[in-house]
């Protein structure tokens, strides 16, 4: 059972359909932080929020942090600022706070029980004190119906800088879950909801099923005293010292492995075989190193057929060492043209025949190319992401076309390698490597010879909709 799985298990073994409602928390439950800090920095940086307009934020937040004025007179504070404001303004700038600051915040372990109650046939609902400009974004990538939320006065689609009330916090929590009960005929007694604040308590004594997340000190008393089961995740926010040293430890074996790979080189005389035992090495160190539990499904895939094109979707630099602790021997790959210049990989991946292209001149990229067919040809497998770049998010992009019409050159299969839960540990922009159990499934080596230039786009579909049923699949797990 994986780690997700035992996390959802309650969810997954209990009652099914839409009369059971799982509702959740914004801030600090479904993600790390708190979108009010991103929306405001994003409106700041963008110029919307002058320095004077933040002043006066931050003096309501600290009027009502210390208890001076109530929810809704914060509320109406804070919102002033946007008197005249375009309601789309604000809805664009929520989009983009999220991707620009959120995305990678979202935990992986409340994505998975949100996707445990969809699974259910389960009402799942987000419902926050927060405005709909910092909460739709969150439900939009998540895939959640229904967003209960604090209203801002809007007329003819600008802005009053009023606000609606009640306001959706405290009681007014509880009541947003009442109108879902009765628009849907939910049953309270069996439903879920998720929170870190004790502000929250009204709707925790509503439903059946309270489950406090990253509580704050009074919510973890609370949750004591009446025996609520609190779990917290340490999957997204600051770091801990284990984080740090274990990541210092992943770096930290590429030296020796570098010496071992020299050795076996000189050995053999060998310069394939200095790399080989290298990155095998270091693949290995690494991932135990950093904490990563690699679970590998169909691991005969990878050397059935070689040479190949191994394809993967790319959702973090920690697919590299993933890579090659699974590889392990002849093979290169396709980089883009800015670690040409990194001062430890650079070096190592020129040595080892990386193909870099130059991502900004399609022209230059296709020339680019050619030694990867070489290196093809001359028995060496290539491992490319064809998506291009890094996700923030579990979603698989674009295909582009260059892996495929690789394959097709040089007449190999293309062996797809899902990842799954690699943003667990390590997701795009972070530094640090949190420990984490993922999961890779390697398909069955899919043939290109009776592809052509005009059934290619079809044949590329194709491939990503594998990706896509893979990571959609869900494993029932029957009670022990």
């Amino acid at each position: 059972m994986t780690l997700h799985e035992q996390l959802t298990y309650e969810i997954r073994t209990g009652p099914r359909g839409s009369q059971v409602g799982a509702f959740f928390d914004l801030d600090q439950t479904l993600f790390a932080g708190f979108s009010a800090t991103a929306f405001t920095r994003d409106q700041l940086s963008s110029g919307r929020l002058t320095p004077r307009d933040l002043l006066d934020t931050v003096r309501a937040t600290l009027s009502f942090t210390l208890g001076r004025t109530g929810f809704s007179s914060f509320v109406t504070a804070t919102s002033a600022v946007y008197r005249g404001m375009k309601e789309q303004v604000l809805e664009d700038a929520g989009q983009h706070a999220f991707e620009e600051y959120l995305a990678t915040e979202i935990y992986p372990e409340s994505r998975a029980l949100v996707k445990a109650h969809q699974d259910m046939g389960h009402t799942v609902a987000i419902i926050t004190s927060a405005t709909r400009y910092q909460a739709d974004p969150v439900a939009k990538e998540l895939g959640i119906e229904h967003v209960l939320h604090t209203r801002l006065e809007v007329e003819d689609g600008v802005l009053t800088g009023g606000v609606v009330r009640p306001t959706c916090y405290g009681e007014g929590k509880a009541d947003a879950a009442r109108s879902l009960q009765l628009k849907y005929g939910l049953d309270l007694e069996q439903s879920y909801f998720y929170s870190d604040s004790h502000e929250d308590m009204p709707l925790f004594d509503l439903v059946g099923r309270p489950r406090p997340l990253n509580p704050t000190r009074r919510l973890a008393q609370v949750s004591k005293e009446r025996q609520w089961p609190v779990r917290r995740f340490t999957s997204r926010g600051r770091p801990t010292v284990g984080d740090v040293a274990r990541t210092g430890l992943l770096y930290a074996a590429l030296a020796p492995s570098v010496g071992v790979g020299v050795a076996a080189g000189l050995i053999n005389r060998s310069k394939r075989e200095a790399f080989n035992v290298m990155g095998s090495v270091w693949g290995d160190v690494a991932a135990s190193a950093a904490g990563i539990d690699l679970r590998v499904e169909g691991e005969q895939n990878l050397w059935s057929r070689r040479p190949a094109v191994f394809i993967f979707n790319h959702q973090s630099g920690l697919e590299m060492i993933l890579l090659l602790k699974m590889l392990r021997r002849d093979f290169t790959g396709i980089a883009k043209q800015e670690l040409r210049r990194n001062p430890v990989f650079g070096p190592l991946f020129q040595a080892s025949g990386v193909v870099f292209v130059d991502r900004s001149n399609t022209t230059k990229a296709i020339e680019a190319l050619g030694p990867a067919v070489e290196a093809l040809r001359q028995g060496r497998s290539l491992i490319i992401a064809p998506e291009g770049t890094r996700s923030k998010t579990p979603t698989v992009g674009a295909f582009k076309k260059g892996a495929f019409r690789l394959a097709m050159q040089a007449d190999v299969p293309i062996v797809p390698i899902v990842f799954r839960n690699v943003l667990d540990a390590l997701p795009k922009g972070a530094a640090i490597v949190r420990p984490a159990m993922v999961e890779a499934v390697v398909l069955p080596p899919i043939e290109t010879s009776s592809w052509t230039l005009e059934t290619l786009d079809a044949e590329i579909e194709a491939v990503r909709q594998r990706y896509l049923d893979v990571l959609s699949a869900v494993e029932e797990e029957q009670p022990s």
